[in-house]
């Protein structure tokens, strides 16, 4: 592979100054997180899905919801996903969680132009790694207007329901969509679920959505200055800004 040529910004008096935008140039792989990554996190969809997370829980261990709440966040905390921990501790069925969680009113979320053209903008594949459902990031793809613009949805079935941030879901879908992890850059607004992405050598971009509380929950993980490469609070102003 030939060494990146630097390129310059050329200033209103003809002085050609370094280009200083985040160098993306290197990657033919985008992979995306979904939920409260390619819509705003305080949109209320997610905590839709975290209800209904706690419906499921107080309704199989006929719990009071309080206190079913407080099980499925440890159980989250625990295993990386509810579903997995209930899978683990009480066998429940994968398909009947997934759709009962993900039965939530998508009428709020709406096309994003602006979000949809500067993906479409980057070069090479684009997929979505989410620790949810297929059916339901079909469904958000299409509220949004970018179903077309993703190559494979690699969902919690594809990565054997060992998800994110566990070191074989990536292993998995690197598997999965044959890419090159040094070509690929990954968002996500968990940081922990940057790290073994990180690791394998991906360029890494953290969507801070500081008031979200679903950063704070799950497992925990020690998250280092160098497993983020960049960070965000607008995705689309962020790929608008790099180079490509």
């Amino acid at each position: 592979m030939f060494p990146l040529m630097e390129t310059g910004v050329l200033t209103e008096n003809g002085a050609v100054q370094p280009d200083s935008r985040p160098d993306f140039r290197h990657v033919r792989y985008w992979i995306f997180d979904l939920d409260n990554t390619l819509y705003r996190a305080d949109n209320g969809i997610f905590a839709q899905i975290e209800s209904r997370m706690t419906d499921y829980v107080a309704a199989l261990l006929k719990l009071p919801r309080d206190q079913a709440r407080l099980r499925q966040k440890e159980l989250y905390r625990q295993y990386g996903t509810t579903l997995s921990g209930l899978m683990c501790e009480h066998d429940v069925d994968a398909e009947d969680y997934l759709h009962h969680v993900h039965d939530i009113d998508l009428g709020e979320l709406g096309p994003d132009a602006p979000l949809a053209e500067a993906v479409a903008a980057l070069p090479g594949q684009r997929f979505i790694f989410t620790n949810g459902c297929r059916n339901h990031a079909a469904r958000i793809l299409d509220r949004l207007g970018m179903t077309h613009l993703f190559e494979s949805v690699w969902d919690i079935r594809t990565i054997a329901f060992a998800p994110k941030p566990q070191a074989a879901a990536y292993d998995s879908v690197v598997r999965a969509g044959g890419v090159d992890a040094r070509a690929s850059a990954m968002f996500d607004d968990i940081p922990r679920n940057l790290v073994p992405a990180r690791a394998l050598g991906m360029t890494t971009v953290w969507l801070n959505n500081r008031d979200s509380p679903w950063t704070q929950h799950g497992p925990q993980m020690d998250v280092a200055d160098g497993d983020i490469s960049h960070e965000t609070d607008d995705l689309t102003t962020f790929l608008n800004s790099i180079r490509i």
